[in-house]
């Protein structure tokens, strides 16, 4: 199981009922419009994330060796998506783990990207063979 699952909420309620003892309702109320402002920018980013790439064709990106070089294990799928500017295209079966999804640039070149829980495990960049 996710351990942010448990501490996230766990800590929420947390900062309310510390909140609440130490300054009453007007702490309560703090806290909690402080947790909304939170929501709203986060959810705000998701929105302008999914905005972009929704005007991009899906498994494009403009550079696949400039992708490759600035993912990093741990990342999240949203953070990828913001990088690339577009929807990867899905090779592994609908919430089959790990997924796998694919960007693809102009010149031929892939990135193939693992996630295992919505993080980055692993990538790999495909170059089209030199014509000589």
């Amino acid at each position: 199981m996710n351990f942010q699952r448990i501490a996230v909420p766990l800590l929420v309620i947390g900062l309310l009922v510390f909140a609440g003892r130490q300054y009453g309702w007007a702490g309560v109320a703090a806290v909690g419009g402080g947790l909304v402002m939170w929501l709203l920018l986060h959810w705000t980013r998701m929105m302008t994330v999914m905005k972009r790439a929704a005007h991009r064709p899906i498994g494009w990106v403009a550079s696949a060796v400039m992708l490759n070089a600035k993912l990093k294990p741990g990342v999240n799928l949203m953070h990828v998506i913001a990088m690339t500017r577009s929807l990867g295209e899905r090779l592994s079966a609908e919430g089959e783990q790990p997924e796998r999804y694919r960007w693809t640039d102009n010149g031929g070149s892939t990135v193939t990207v693992t996630l295992q829980g919505g993080r980055v495990t692993v990538w790999e960049l495909q170059r089209p063979p030199a014509e000589g």
